[in-house]
């Protein structure tokens, strides 16, 4: 049985909902725990080898991916159902923070065709996560 929270014009807000909510943010804080990892490593390794800055992309686009499944995955192991949207969900906050950061960091920054690529693969990843994160769970 559903313990009420609160009521709101959208809906109950129950204790499951909360709780979901809250894995939902854990998912994203570890996906950028892995992002940030992954990019001082990188940048620890072009600092002090003679590697180059010309896998940028690859390892950014690489590290991205893997993040968002990591955030869809743990999204989602604690849903009921529908791990696929909680995954999508936290795909979608992982890269709208991602942009509200590049926006303040860089002036310039401007939506293009690798942008929005990023987007689609970050949202599709986090549901691909999602859907792994509820039938591993099973």
């Amino acid at each position: 049985m559903r313990k009420e929270i609160a009521s709101t014009g959208l809906g109950l807000v129950t204790e499951e909902n909360k709780s979901q909510i809250k894995q939902l943010i854990w998912g994203v804080l570890m996906g950028y725990a892995i992002t940030c990892i992954v990019f001082l490593a990188y940048a620890m390794l072009i600092t002090y080898t003679q590697m180059s800055e010309r896998n940028l992309p690859t390892v950014v686009a690489i590290t991205t991916v893997l993040s968002v499944l990591v955030a869809g995955f743990d999204a989602a192991k604690g849903a009921p159902s529908r791990g696929w949207m909680w995954g999508m969900i936290a795909g979608a906050i992982y890269v709208a923070v991602l942009a509200i950061i590049m926006v303040v960091i860089l002036p310039g920054f401007f939506v293009d065709g690798r942008t929005v690529t990023v987007i689609v693969l970050s949202v599709a990843g986090g549901g691909l996560g999602g859907i792994l994160g509820i039938n591993i769970r099973k």
